[in-house]
């Protein structure tokens, strides 16, 4: 993965560019996604970290970092994502081990 900190700047580059071609998907997408992380029975940083594992599992390195900064910017300590990506593991297999440790990267390298 390149410089986690440029390569989430891209991304969020690339989601811009979408967002104004599409501006009614995304806005009801942005609406998903602010109730599906917004806290009750789990913080927000455990939803993130919860977000972090899937996108693991699925192997979408966009998503890993989004979710990565988002998780930080709650709180999670990298312990904690250490265990979310031990069950991203379980649930993907090889390749979310390879992701795993993208997920890790990223979480060290927007520090």
């Amino acid at each position: 993965m390149a410089d986690p900190k440029q390569a989430l700047a891209a991304a969020k580059t690339r989601l811009g560019l979408f967002a104004k071609t599409s501006p009614g998907v995304m806005k009801g997408f942005a609406e998903v996604s602010r109730v599906a992380t917004t806290p009750g029975q789990f913080s927000a940083a455990q939803k993130e970290l919860m977000a972090v594992a899937i996108s693991v599992a699925k192997g979408c390195e966009d998503c890993i970092l989004y979710h990565v900064d988002a998780a930080r910017r709650h709180g999670a300590e990298e312990a904690s994502l250490v265990e979310a990506l031990e069950v991203a593991v379980e649930m993907g297999g090889g390749p979310a081990v390879m992701y795993a440790g993208k997920a890790l990267e990223a979480f060290r390298g927007l520090a």
